[in-house]
């Protein structure tokens, strides 16, 4: 059915929609509440916290920390933390074997936060690159990232997150097959309630430096023999859109609960035709590039702070995300719970 036609000026003003605070509520299109947000957190191994220079007010936690972080998320109302692990760099190495540890400090916040908030759900990453050190996220031969070998080691790594308590496991590799085989071996395991949200369209992106910096990822080669100098050959290309789509319907088919954009505002358009095209739960991210280029505008007086925080998560709504993944998820649900 195609729209009435408009009035014509005078008849019709739209301003008059606009004229005041109850009037502009009453017609809100798109409505964004601290249900909306997944809380991005990294945790370290040792005590307290750990300021991350790159994005200032993030820090990294100690369990302990992330524990009492759960217990906030539950009373601002946010319903999950996503989180990611630091992890010392003199004890990683080329298969990121600790990733695999089941006393590793990924299992222990797990269990800790359900502990402090069962309420709070809590997603894990499904990647080597925080535990390798070359910061790729596969295992890596001759100069090439190894796709099966590699989804042998997330599986293993995703069963270990899953027995420790973990809501919703987020393979984050972009390795081909891997959602589907993962949800075979949850299935199998009797992890048939374990969720799984894909990163199915992630691009290799400019955007995740400063994440780099708050996990200690390793620096990505020059191309050498051993570590490939950057990610291009298993994140998407930023051209592509077509591609996503693809990746996505993919995923699905392999079974994903919920499906992921990332980075987020630079790809409003990707989490739009995906959420359209596919209606399930969509999710964006609001990576570490996003909240350091904010903060750094915010910082120097350039934008409103509370504004342009807002402004941004909604747009994610706007287009048509069921969430948002983002560091600002405490300071955001405040201020919506204003």
């Amino acid at each position: 059915m195609s729209p009435a036609p408009l009035a014509a000026y005078p008849a019709l003003r739209l301003r008059r929609l606009r004229q005041a605070d109850w009037v502009r509520r009453l017609v809100r299109e798109t409505v964004l509440t601290p249900s909306d947000l997944i809380w991005s957190m990294v945790v370290h191994e040792g005590e307290g916290e750990i300021p991350v220079s790159s994005m200032p007010g993030v820090s990294r936690l100690s369990v302990k920390k992330a524990a009492e972080a759960a217990v906030e998320a539950r009373k601002l109302g946010i319903p999950a933390i996503a989180i990611f692990p630091h992890i010392d760099g003199a004890r990683k190495d080329a298969t990121g074997s600790l990733a695999l540890d089941p006393n590793g400090v990924i299992i222990r916040a797990v269990k800790a936060m359900k502990d402090a908030a069962p309420e709070v759900g809590i997603m894990c990453d499904v990647a080597l690159d925080p535990f390798t050190d070359h910061g790729h996220d596969g295992v890596i031969e001759n100069g090439r990232i190894l796709n099966d070998a590699t989804i042998e080691k997330l599986v293993a790594q995703g069963l270990i997150q899953a027995e420790a308590g973990a809501d919703i496991l987020a393979p984050s590799d972009m390795m081909d097959g891997r959602v589907g085989v993962l949800r075979q071996a949850l299935e199998g395991a009797g992890h048939q309630d374990v969720m799984i949200m894909s990163y199915a369209a992630k691009y290799a992106s400019a955007f995740y430096g400063p994440y780099r910096e708050a996990i200690g990822s390793g620096k990505l080669g020059t191309g050498s023999v051993g570590n490939p100098g950057d990610k291009k050959t298993y994140q998407m290309d930023h051209a592509n859109t077509e591609e996503a789509l693809r990746e996505v319907a993919l995923d699905i088919a392999e079974g994903a609960d919920m499906v992921m954009v990332k980075p987020g505002m630079p790809y409003l358009d990707i989490v739009q035709r995906v959420a359209e095209t596919f209606r399930v739960p969509t999710f964006a991210f609001q990576v570490s590039g996003e909240y350091a280029m904010i903060k750094a505008a915010t910082g120097n007086g350039w934008l409103d702070e509370e504004r342009a925080i807002l402004e941004s998560l909604g747009a994610f709504k706007r287009a048509g995300a069921a969430g948002i993944i983002t560091y600002f998820a405490p300071v955001a649900a405040r201020l919506l719970g204003a």
